[in-house]
């Protein structure tokens, strides 16, 4: 829709809900109110907050900029859905508590519901389309539970998160509160703005929410509500061994400089230089309006849901997402990342190499979902161009050459402190371990990590970590692994080969690593099938580079 039709629209909804309000009769008090759905989807929002213009005249729609986002798309996540069905074949017995936990923060709003009736969240109850394909559907879930689910992370749900508990043990993992008292009309959406008399009666009266300013929207601690999240290690019969911190970014951020220096939004929500309305429909010109591009780290998964969008449901249109994609390749080739070169000479017929890295972001690079890793492929060329040495080469098959986890499931990459190999990679992950001590990517199986050397933060103390954002394995005891990032060294024998030599070293990153990935394939699930087959199809576009270093040796 264009800017002027979505307008109209807007217009003409804005003109029956004041029509509407004068009409009706003096509201009922709040008690004879039945509590009614908790939530609507994100397409309700957008009549009036798409068709926007920004100062600089660029054309601006939060639904627009967030359906094409990992939060909208949180339950079409294919790799999400096959992970959760990777855990309840590993864990039948705990099935419901499985899908429970996975669903509060992909799938919120149906799962708000459903706990306020008294029930579970569920996952695959909400998705009859691949059940159907395959002959086994469940039982039909309640078609607005179904839209509710779709519509991922969407306004309405992180609009009416209370305060009074952010920042505590409570709130995290999908802990955050909602209202369930107030009946419809009496619902608090919060915003960062104050909203007056007029203006909130036409929202409460087209949408049956009022809005109120909330400053807690745009404070971190909001964020970590969903993207902190502890996992519960499950042994035989579904008996609960052990915790695990599968993804603590905000816990990071914490122990990190940034924290008196920038919030979670500050980075991922970026604000509009200069004034301009927040509604298409009487919009009053406000500064600091936030984007909701919500920029991440997955460039992957965006393009692999504008590849697939048919068979994923994807509402998101095919240039929104691939405008999203871009988005955050340049996010992540601007912000997340410096390398250089930073010694490389002669030292007895032998190159010796250092390679500096700083890690630019607030949180550990990378941060969250563990599948995620970022590794140093260096290569050194001859006065001819021919390569004398390389460590980290990345193949068609998203593998990284000599990397040992990729090799072998059984095994991973150690940290090192001195390359000589080219079979020898740094690679910056975590690596986790079942009680056996085997190494695995199953979430509810792993107990502990036994590698953690993702890049620190700045101001980030390792001695003083707690356990959740510990650093574990060989960097620990690395003196050159810090706060900030990292350096590698290389002693390379370039043979007889002539100088001068070029070396040229890169930072890559991919979401979704190879070993995660294969692993999934010996589950007879149809969720895995499906991913394994998108991930095959798209493996040479898994990884970007970061940033880049380069130097000569004479």
């Amino acid at each position: 829709m264009k800017a002027g039709s979505a307008a109209a629209a807007a217009l003409a909804l804005a003109l029956l809900a004041v029509a509407r309000l004068l009409a009706a009769p003096p509201a009922a008090p709040a008690a004879a109110h039945p509590p009614g759905p908790l939530f609507v989807t994100g397409d309700r929002c957008m009549a009036c907050h798409n068709g926007l213009l920004t100062p600089a005249g660029e054309e601006f729609s939060f639904g627009a900029d967030w359906r094409a986002s990992m939060m909208a798309n949180s339950a079409r996540d294919p790799y999400w859905q096959a992970g959760v069905r990777r855990e309840v074949t590993d864990h039948p017995e705990s099935r419901a508590a499985i899908e429970n936990e996975c669903s509060r923060c992909h799938m919120p709003m149906a799962n708000v519901e459903a706990r306020a009736a008294g029930g579970l969240g569920g996952v695959f109850v909400h998705l009859p389309p691949l059940y159907q394909e395959t002959g086994h559907q469940p039982a039909a879930a309640a078609p607005a539970a179904g839209l509710l689910a779709a519509d991922g992370v969407s306004c309405t749900v992180c609009h009416q998160i209370q305060p009074g508990n952010l920042g505590t043990r409570e709130s995290l993992v999908g802990g955050f509160e909602i209202d369930l008292a107030a009946p419809p009309g009496e619902r608090t959406i919060f915003g960062p703005f104050e909203i007056d008399a007029g203006r909130t009666a036409l929202m409460r009266s087209a949408v049956d929410y009022r809005p109120a300013a909330g400053a807690h929207v745009q404070s971190s601690e909001l964020c970590a509500t969903c993207h902190t999240l502890i996992t519960h290690s499950l042994g035989p019969g579904g008996e609960v061994i052990g915790e695990l911190p599968e993804q603590v970014p905000y816990e990071e951020w914490l122990h990190s400089a940034y924290r008196e220096e920038r919030s979670c939004q500050s980075c991922h929500m970026p604000v509009v230089a200069g004034e301009m309305p927040i509604a298409s429909v009487l919009g009053e010109p406000r500064a600091g309006v936030s984007r909701h591009t919500f920029r991440g780290a997955n460039f992957f998964m965006l393009r692999l849901l504008n590849r697939y969008r048919a068979e994923l449901g994807v509402a998101a249109l095919p240039h929104e997402l691939d405008a999203a994609a871009r988005r955050t390749e340049e996010h992540l080739a601007s912000e997340s990342a410096r390398v250089a070169v930073a010694r490389a000479e002669r030292v007895g017929g032998r190159l010796e190499i250092e390679v500096a890295i700083d890690n630019l972001a607030g949180h550990k690079l990378p941060t969250a979902y563990p599948s995620r890793r970022a590794w140093l492929h260096l290569v050194v060329r001859d006065r001819d161009g021919r390569a004398v040495f390389e460590s980290g080469a990345l193949g068609a098959d998203a593998a990284i050459a000599g990397n040992d986890n990729d090799e072998d499931a059984a095994r991973f990459e150690p940290h090192h402190e001195r390359i000589e190999r080219p079979d020898q990679v740094q690679v910056y992950e975590t690596i986790m371990a079942g009680p056996d001590g085997a190494v695995t990517t199953g979430l509810l199986t792993a107990v502990r990590f036994v590698k953690d050397n993702r890049l620190l933060p700045h101001g980030f103390d390792k001695a003083t970590a707690g356990e959740a954002i510990a650093v574990h394995g060989a960097a620990a005891g690395d003196p050159d692994f810090t706060g900030g990032g990292d350096r590698v060294r290389y002693r390379i024998d370039p043979g007889g080969a002539p100088g001068p030599f070029t070396v040229e070293a890169a930072l890559w990153y991919q979401p979704i690593a190879y070993r995660w990935a294969r692993n999934l394939e010996p589950y007879a699930a149809a969720e895995t099938a499906r991913f394994a087959g998108y991930y095959r199809a798209m493996a040479r576009s898994s990884a970007i580079v970061l940033a880049r270093g380069a130097a000569t040796v004479e």
